[in-house]
Order: C-alpha cells, then structure tokens, then sequence
C-alpha cells in the first residue's frame, strides 16, 4: 500500500524502512529535511512540506503520524483534517491521551475523515523485531490500514500461538482493540505494566547488589556478580522477558552502570494508567508504586533507579535527565 509518514524520530524513522522493506510505497516529511533525505536514500519520496505530503499520496490516504504527544501532535492532527479529504485515514502512532483520540475522532468525522489511534511498541528495536500494534477505530480504517500493520507487526515468528487459540491477528502482533480511543487506552496500560515490572527488576537487582554492604554480617555478605545472574535468569527462570534481556546487556557492559545518575523521566502513560485506576476504582497498588518511585528518583538516585535508566534506554534509546536540569544523553 502508500502511506504517509509524518515525524521521522527514533520510531518514525525505522517504521519506514520496515516499511520498505515489504514493499510498501512511503511519502515522508519530517521538520529537519536531513532526516526525509536519509530515507529517500533507500527508498522513500521525501517531501518538503505536509501539503505536499498530502497532494503526492492517492486516495483514499493514509497518513501516519509519529511525533511526541501533546501540542505538537495535536496542531499536526488538526493541519491533516484540513488538508485530507472524505474516506481518507488519519492515524497517530504515537503516545496520546486515549481522551484526546475520541475528541480528535469527533472532529475529523464531520468531514468524513477516519481516525485511528495505534499504541505502537518495539522501541530502536522495531526496526528488525517489528513493532507490537495496538489499534482503535472503525473496521473501514483498519482495513485500509492492515497491510501496513501486519507489516510494521512482528509476525507469528517462534512464539508459539496459546493453547485453544483459534486464530486472529493477535498472534501476528497487532489487532484491532475497538473503537477511537481503545488502542492508546490498552498501550497505555501497557505502558503502566511496564513500570511495574522494572520497578521489580531494578528492586530485585538493588537489593542483591546491597548484600555486600558493610551493614551486613561478615558470613552472609555476598560480592554477588549480577551480569552473571541477569543472564542466568535469561534461561529457563519464569522472570525471563525481554526487559530482563536489554537489563543483562546493559550489566555487561557496565556492572555499576556508572554513566546512569539514576534520575527517572515518565513519558505520560504511567500517570494516565494510575488516573483510570482511580476513575474505574480499580486498585492499582503496583503501578502507582512505580510511578512515584520514579518521582522520588529525582530527588534521591539509587542503583535501582540506574537500573531502570539502563532499560529505558536500551528498549527506547530515552536520555537520561540529570540531576542539574541538564540532559544527559547516552
């Protein structure tokens, strides 16, 4: 199929050569041109402007948005209603408000524009592992945009179906969540998840890592080699994932991750997930745990919290805020 892929970032970028590489035409433009040219490079037709974007694609569109949430991505929604036309589909990939989906939804459909919000994940790796798809809208637009879903997904690969699953595209790694809203509504409880279960990993690392502290007795402390023991639980251990993965890696390279201040940024969805907890009255005692231990990180930093930094930036290349107020890139 065509589409059009606006922001060209550390996920926008790699989508389109994913992209490309199943064959799939891509219009691009991204604010800094340099970034539209690399693409064009291997394949993509770069434009200098969004209204060019828009008049160079066939309908009924597809444009793709993928740029940080929030203003930005809010002023670029409003720029395509205008521009598009009826039948056209409008989709933002990146971290929105599930709330702000259904109102930008409302407006494009007085002009018989669809919308798709699509929870996108796979971080710098997607471009090879492909990207897990979470999308919401109506089964027109998700069918426009299969093609390039079940493209940009990871496919079924070596993980086994579930026992008594009868198919679907879930085993393909997208699918179709429900209406306007639904897709960033589970990427962002997703994304609450993913703070519970690195807050865990960074605890657990933390507390091992404290059992040669001078407070403990002379027969019990422990120099434990935790680049040793992440790859260990690698293999056959129920806690094995592939933050366990990207936390063994970063260990390796540096045990006392040193060049981490262990000063913890949230991108949003945690803060999301833990206000629809208390909205729904549905206790959420882990999640809210993590969100605010990420809090506190940027007052006092400890090695749990450079245990997470190391994970956010292996899964997503994130920077690292520091201590000062000024960032800190890896």
């Amino acid at each position: 199929m065509q589409i059009g892929m606006v922001g060209l970032g550390r996920m926008g970028g790699n989508m389109v050569r994913r992209l490309l590489r199943g064959q799939h035409e891509c219009v691009v433009w991204n604010r800094d041109f340099a970034k539209s040219e690399e693409l064009q490079q291997v394949g993509a037709h770069a434009v200098q402007t969004v209204e060019d974007l828009v008049k160079t694609l066939r309908g009924p569109r597809v444009v793709w948005v993928m740029l940080p949430s929030g203003d930005v991505t809010e002023q670029m929604i409003a720029k395509l209603g205008a521009l598009c036309s009826k039948g056209d589909v409008v989709v933002d990939g990146g971290n929105s408000y599930f709330k702000d989906d259904v109102r930008r939804a409302k407006v494009l459909a007085e002009r018989g524009i669809h919308y798709v919000d699509c929870g996108t994940s796979g971080g710098v790796w997607g471009a090879d592992r492909g990207y897990c798809l979470m999308a919401g809208g109506t089964k027109e637009a998700i069918a426009l945009l299969t093609p390039a879903l079940r493209t940009l997904a990871p496919g079924v690969g070596d993980t086994t179906p579930t026992v008594g699953r009868a198919g679907g595209t879930a085993e393909e790694g997208f699918l179709h969540c429900g209406p306007v809203g639904a897709g960033h509504f589970v990427k962002m409880v997703h994304n609450g998840i993913e703070y519970g279960v690195m807050q865990a990993y960074a605890e657990g690392f933390d507390l091992m890592k404290s059992q040669a502290g001078p407070s403990v007795p002379a027969d019990m402390r422990y120099d434990l080699k935790l680049e040793d023991i992440a790859e260990l639980w690698r293999r056959g251990s129920v806690v094995g994932s592939w933050l366990l993965d990207l936390t063994a890696m970063a260990l390796q390279e540096d045990p006392k991750l040193a060049r981490y201040s262990g000063y913890v940024q949230d991108s949003g969805e945690g803060r999301w997930t833990v206000q629809a907890a208390i909205d729904n009255a549905v206790p959420a005692e882990v999640l809210t745990a993590a969100l605010f231990t990420r809090f506190r990180s940027r007052q006092v930093h400890t090695y749990a919290e450079k245990v997470i930094s190391a994970m956010r930036e292996k899964f997503g290349g994130h920077v690292e805020q520091a201590p000062t107020g000024t960032s800190k890139a890896h």
